[in-house]
């Protein structure tokens, strides 16, 4: 993969996440707000791009990968779950805060810097996580989205997003201890 820089940090109140990306910063906060291709990475749905507008998300992970994957059975009642999410910040396109189960599993920060014309570092923050189970599947869910954005962008192959989801949550439970 050609982007470098990967830099985690896991604890059991916050999760930070740091990556550099193959596109320019419009085309990142394209992927974060526009529904159809968000949820090419993550989980798309109704948006409404304003402070105190939602962010639909809806669960369809069979969809992350690119080659036929079911969701392991831990997961498989939520596909297709949709709710949505308060947006506490947005500044286009650099920025975009929501809360997460309405706050009651925290917030996350999204942030973009342009580093170069076709460049993007994006600094993902899950704060006030419930300890260290949020930490390890937060941990786990950001970091294999994140590997998938990563690749959407670099026009790379997602084999199996579910794979990437295992051995991310294995390495954020061992960060937290469990």
């Amino acid at each position: 993969m050609a982007d470098t820089l990967t830099a985690d940090t896991i604890t059991p109140q916050m999760l930070r996440f740091e990556r550099d990306l193959a596109a320019p910063v419009e085309t990142v906060w394209q992927y974060l707000v526009d529904p159809e291709l968000r949820a090419r990475w993550f989980m798309g749905g109704p948006t409404e791009p304003q402070v105190g507008g939602k962010l639909g998300l809806t669960f369809n992970h069979q969809d992350l990968s690119d080659d036929a994957v079911p969701n392991p059975e831990r997961y498989a009642e939520y596909e297709g779950k949709a709710w949505s999410e308060t947006i506490l910040k947005i500044e286009p396109p650099h920025l975009l805060a929501f809360t997460w189960d309405n706050g009651d599993a925290g917030e996350v920060t999204i942030e973009l810097f342009a580093f170069a014309s076709d460049r993007t570092r994006l600094v993902l923050t899950h704060n006030r996580l419930r300890g260290p189970e949020d930490a390890r599947s937060f941990g786990g869910g950001w970091t294999a989205h994140l590997a998938v954005l990563q690749k959407r962008l670099a026009g790379e192959h997602v084999a199996s997003f579910w794979d990437l989801h295992a051995e991310a949550e294995q390495r954020a439970g061992e960060a937290v201890g469990l």
